[in-house]
């Protein structure tokens, strides 16, 4: 029996636009469909809520500040390996179709297949573009194109993506593969053909009470942000997008022809279902998404079907896509993979009841100084408390189990001292073993944290040799130039 895993991910798709999450009127039969006859996980995080360090995070298993892509328009490090480049390497047909956003080009991407994916099949929006004429490229760049015309499903990104992921099914269905179909909906400008254009016409987006967040005790980098929207009349307020929530049941109906296909095709496959990052939606005063670690842009939604059916309470991340799929396919994981398989989980051997997840921020975008620029952002959750690290701004700390809207910032409550402390200590311990290249005394040195050491010039000390050594001779020592020891081996 052949091992297949399909990797279906949409694009800004907060988890409350997927009604088997959060039921607001919003439709998505096809992801409730699938989560019911798979695990969803209810407390599954991105590593970074932009596009490309999301992803990067996703598909090399290492954390956007390592393997080079901490901001969108910076492509992954030279020496860094993709799970569809190891995949191929180990003998499993790999096909990526859809945005990819790694390459250090724009959002749209080089229209060059990545190492290791089968060139047939690659197809990102760069491609798609090309495919167009000039006057069907702005047409399909202006979120007003629905106002003047129907257009057909033919005509999106979306629908010609899961075309080739059809395909792509149809002619390796007899074989191991590791597929990615990767949808830029719904992210704007979210086109979309009727019944889904106009399905939220008359729709009123509920709002969630920290909408009413004017970050009084927030950090100031927040209200910078926000700038006079904070001040409006958040009652007034209409939060509601039309066109990225009939956007966002589109592509669940393309998710859903994927699937279908999948299911009739195939013997017995694997699918991860996700979204790369949320959107603020005025929450907290805020728009769009960047250097936050609110739930309305870094919890999103994760469901794997083909294992147990049920439901996790065990915190996870992106990060651990890509060590599940290597342990899927029966692989030893490389040291540079930062996450774990949820595979004990997925079969039900083993239930995590507490685990940290990592979140980063370091700037939106390279290639322009908007969203604030450099706003370097570490964080820690542990299923309960968040603690965020603003290493330019100011820190915060939330109790998401009696404050799941995070209202309250907590970092200057005395009484949660030592709860500050121990997770400080492990996001530091976090940050030196993933080897973070920025890395220092600083983030330990709050202005809160009374507790901490002098700092030093060596910091720690340490050499974190890397290590790859599938695809690279050992490193030497630079005092000695002997094979090094390292100092980065997994606990």
């Amino acid at each position: 029996m052949p091992k297949q895993i399909i990797l279906i991910m949409t694009d800004t798709q907060r988890i409350d636009m997927v009604s088997c999450y959060k039921n607001v009127g919003v439709s998505t039969p096809n992801i409730d469909a699938l989560a019911a006859k798979g695990m969803k996980f209810n407390k599954a995080y991105t590593t970074q809520p932009v596009c490309g360090p999301a992803r990067s995070a996703l598909f090399t298993g290492q954390f956007p500040s390592v393997n080079g892509s901490y901001s969108n328009c910076n492509a992954l490090g030279l020496n860094v390996k993709t799970i569809g480049q190891r995949l191929t390497d180990k003998g499993i047909h790999s096909g990526y179709i859809g945005k990819w956003h790694l390459d250090g080009g724009d959002y749209f991407g080089l229209g060059e297949c990545a190492p290791g994916w089968d060139e047939k099949y690659w197809y990102d929006m760069r491609n798609y573009l090309d495919e167009l004429t000039e006057e069907e490229r702005v047409k399909s760049r202006d979120p007003k194109t629905m106002e003047r015309e129907n257009i057909e499903a033919e005509f999106t990104f979306g629908h010609r993506c899961a075309d080739r992921a059809i395909d792509f099914i149809n002619t390796y269905k007899d074989r191991d593969f590791f597929l990615v179909v990767s949808f830029d909906e719904p992210h704007d400008p979210s086109l979309a053909p009727e019944p889904f254009a106009s399905m939220y016409k008359n729709y009123k987006f509920p709002k969630s009470p920290n909408v009413y967040d004017t970050l009084e005790n927030k950090p100031e980098h927040q209200k910078v942000w926000s700038g006079n929207r904070r001040f409006s009349n958040r009652e007034a307020l209409d939060i509601t997008d039309a066109e990225s929530l009939g956007c966002n049941s589109f592509v669940d109906w393309e998710i859903g022809r994927v699937i279908d296909f999948a299911d009739e095709a195939l013997k017995d496959h694997k699918i991860i279902y996700t979204s790369d990052h949320g959107v603020m939606y005025e929450s907290h005063s805020l728009y769009a998404k960047g250097p936050a670690a609110y739930e309305e842009i870094t919890h999103i939604p994760f469901i794997i079907s083909g294992f147990e059916k049920g439901e996790s309470e065990t915190p996870v991340s992106h990060i651990d896509v890509s060590s599940t799929i290597w342990d899927f396919f029966g692989f030893t994981q490389p040291q540079m993979m930062h996450g774990d398989s949820l595979l004990p989980i997925l079969n039900g051997t083993e239930k995590i009841e507490k685990r940290d997840i990592f979140i980063e921020f370091g700037r939106y975008e390279t290639d322009h100084d908007g969203f604030g620029g450099f706003q370097p952002m570490r964080c820690i959750y542990d299923g309960k408390y968040k603690l965020v690290i603003n290493l330019l701004s100011d820190d915060e700390l939330y109790d998401l189990e009696n404050d799941p809207y995070e209202m309250e910032n907590l970092i200057n409550k005395e009484d949660l001292h030592q709860i500050r402390l121990e997770l400080l200590s492990r996001l530091l311990d976090h940050m030196n073993e993933i080897r973070d290249p920025f890395r220092g005394y600083y983030w330990e040195n709050r202005p809160w944290n009374k507790d901490a050491a002098a700092p030093t010039w060596s910091y720690t000390g340490y050499t974190r040799q890397r290590e790859e050594l599938d695809y690279e001779k050992q490193q030497l020592d630079y005092n000695t130039g002997l094979v090094a020891e390292s100092l980065t081996r997994r606990k």
